[in-house]
């Protein structure tokens, strides 16, 4: 972690003690994040981020921030204290109050935190480990990013410690759903596939601009159920996420594939040059200092 971070309004050393655990959020988990990447001092697809907290945090009753631009405004500052121009960006925002435990002198709703840090050094491509029945697609909350994080943060542990990069998670009816902070992509030919929300996977903003706004002649990027059958027939096998942007699987534990990444490629320049941009036209509408 950098060494500052954002406290509501406040930007503070990340050592301030600026917490209490009568906020009910913090014990209980209750609250919504999100993970941006940070180029050139603008944090990539902001817009889709917030709505996806803002959407999840009425989901799970977390009172919320109302004016976007006052947050991305906050999140600016601690970029600048922090010069995290090309970093990776977390934002919390906590509830603060109700039920048995709320503790006393709580006089806000929620709290909002943000943190920066450097940018992780991801392999080339990753192995994957695979977890039978570890997401429940038919729960109300499938699919909602809140901060109880426990479980991904167990399994991907788990995972590092038997040798794979990430693991695979099923669902209760044996379909491929997502990794613990990773949405998975197959290709086929000149198919692009992805499993629908349907199957209890998070609605990743990667994910969202390879279905959204990638287009590559030749290739069709949709939804579709998949099965670890379907990942043994597969030209090649990828994973997405905001911080990875795009890594070919080389190994699959369980599952024959080529391992190959010719498509995964194309796929990870158009996302770049997306992001480039997409950064470039945020720039040129409020510049940003660096």
């Amino acid at each position: 972690m950098h060494r500052f971070l954002l406290h509501n309004d406040q930007v503070l050393e990340a050592s301030a003690r600026t917490l209490a655990a009568g906020q009910v959020g913090l014990l209980a988990g209750w609250g919504v994040f999100s993970t941006l990447r940070v180029f050139d001092g603008v944090p990539f697809e902001w817009e889709r981020h917030w709505e996806r907290m803002k959407r999840d945090a009425a989901h799970i009753r977390v009172p919320f921030p109302a004016d976007p631009a006052w947050l991305e405004t906050q999140l600016h500052r601690l970029l600048e204290a922090n010069q995290a121009y090309n970093a990776t960006l977390r934002v919390y925002v906590v509830r603060n109050k109700g039920g048995l435990y709320e503790g006393p002198g709580q006089t806000r709703d929620f709290d909002v935190i943000a943190f920066t840090v450097d940018v992780a050094p991801w392999p080339e491509s990753v192995k994957l480990g695979v977890a039978h029945n570890a997401r429940h697609a038919a729960s109300e909350f499938s699919g909602t990013k809140f901060i109880s994080w426990a479980e991904n943060l167990t399994r991907y542990e788990r995972a590092r410690e038997q040798g794979f990069d990430e693991v695979i998670l099923m669902n209760e009816r044996g379909e491929v759903s997502e990794c613990t902070s990773a949405n998975v992509f197959v290709v086929n030919g000149s198919h692009v596939w992805t499993p629908p929300l349907a199957a209890g996977c998070l609605p990743g903003v990667t994910r969202a601009v390879l279905l959204e706004e990638i287009e590559i002649p030749g290739l069709d990027i949709a939804e579709r159920t998949l099965t670890l059958d379907d990942l043994e027939i597969a030209d090649e096998v990828c994973i997405t996420s905001s911080t990875r942007a795009l890594l070919p699987a080389s190994r699959i534990e369980g599952v024959q594939i080529p391992g190959g990444r010719a498509v995964c490629d194309r796929l990870q320049r158009a996302l770049a040059e997306y992001a480039a941009a997409y950064t470039a036209a945020r720039r040129k509408a409020a510049p940003v200092r660096t």
